[in-house]
């Protein structure tokens, strides 16, 4: 079975072979992320790892409906306001990301791909709306979609773990599940097994009017219960990951 395909990996004239193939519907997979603090045990990529990992399963699930799917290179810097106080918290503005999300999306359509499909990991609400503002935009501007699926949205949080929905999951048992399955070599294992749960939803404080990690009593820039993580659910999440994406892109392209 032939399998996705990794753009950065490419040669012009490989991905050219692909995009111009009339019998190949090309769909292009964003991963977008963040550069912020994940607790004392992850690594400042954390959102990074889980929007690629997600895409790549989510890419391999679409080959068998007959695309072409592009996992491309992910963006790092995206609104990180919430963590500003924590070193290693490298962030943008939400004017800022809107527009390179616009662009990067107006340039793989232009390229000749059906759709791009954005693959986020960063919950941070004005990072979330750039999301959205950018897909609307460039999907009204180019008559193509731009497919954002929002785990935010009731519709896919209600398919995740019993953390996420609680909304006390930042570098918790959800996400420190995700990275012990693919990258468990970056997890400070002696730190992560003593941390203790912080049963704080950061959702919740967010909309209580909290504008910070520290503020809404995250001192040590982690929500949730990191010592309870598993790879075993970390492979079962990604399932559910890959699942909304296809389910997504299986939508917009129907």
């Amino acid at each position: 079975m032939p399998r996705f395909h990794d753009l950065a990996s490419l040669t012009w004239t490989e991905a050219q072979a692909v995009l111009s193939d009339p019998d190949r519907r090309a769909v292009a997979l964003l991963p977008v992320g963040s550069t912020e603090p994940h607790g004392p045990h992850l690594p400042l990529e954390t959102d990074v790892i889980i929007s690629v990992e997600a895409a790549r399963r989510a890419a391999e699930r679409l080959v068998r409906h007959g695309f072409a799917p592009f996992v491309l290179p992910a963006i790092s810097y995206t609104v990180t306001d919430f963590s500003k106080d924590f070193p290693g918290a490298v962030g943008v503005t939400r004017e800022t990301s809107t527009a390179l999300l616009s662009d990067v999306c107006r340039a793989v359509l232009r390229q000749g791909f059906a759709a791009v499909c954005l693959v986020n990991s960063h919950l941070e609400p004005d990072h979330l709306q750039s999301l959205r503002d950018a897909a609307a935009g460039v999907s009204a501007g180019t008559g193509r979609p731009v497919i954002f699926p929002d785990k935010t949205e009731r519709r896919w949080a209600s398919t995740l773990t019993d953390e996420f929905r609680s909304g006390a999951c930042h570098a918790g048992q959800y996400e420190t599940s995700l990275v012990m399955a693919v990258r468990p070599g970056d997890v400070r294992e002696a730190i992560r097994s003593g941390l203790p749960s912080v049963d704080i939803s950061i959702g919740r404080k967010i909309k209580e009017g909290d504008r910070s990690f520290r503020e809404a009593g995250g001192d040590r820039a982690y929500f949730g219960a990191p010592a309870a993580a598993t790879p075993e659910e970390g492979n079962a999440t990604y399932d559910l990951l890959a699942a909304m994406v296809e389910a997504a892109v299986l939508e917009a392209l129907a």
